[in-house]
């Protein structure tokens, strides 16, 4: 059974951190890019990053760039994304999603992914 299963969501005020982890089970999960979307109450799911089942490229959307880092640690079946200088619209469930067919040139798409986290909750204060 292909399971991704996010944490490390909470409150936080605006100029703090977080840090999200995905772990990743039921296939090798290495050979997929993997990326973090987020969708805000109201509005559609939108992508936030995307980092390559290498891990030598990475994509971020215009809102996060400077701010986001996604990063993923193979060994262990996980991605991260370390999360700074949060503002109260980054508020919104974020998704950990993979493609099992890299290399795609439109990542920022959630038709795109195939396998689904169920989501943590990242809640910014202002």
């Amino acid at each position: 059974q292909v399971q991704l299963v996010e944490s490390g969501g909470g409150v936080v005020q605006a100029g703090g951190s977080l840090r999200l982890s995905c772990a990743a089970s039921g296939r090798t999960f290495s050979r997929d890019d993997m990326a973090w979307f987020r969708q805000a109450p109201g509005k559609e799911r939108e992508f936030v990053a995307v980092i390559r089942r290498s891990g030598d490229s990475t994509y971020y959307a215009d809102s996060v760039k400077g701010r986001f880092t996604i990063s993923r640690d193979n060994a262990k079946n996980t991605v991260y994304l370390q999360m700074n200088s949060l503002k109260p619209e980054d508020t919104a469930v974020y998704y950990c999603a993979a493609d099992s067919t890299p290399g795609s040139t439109i990542y920022y798409s959630a038709r795109k992914y195939d396998y689904w986290g169920q989501g943590t909750q990242v809640t910014v204060s202002s």
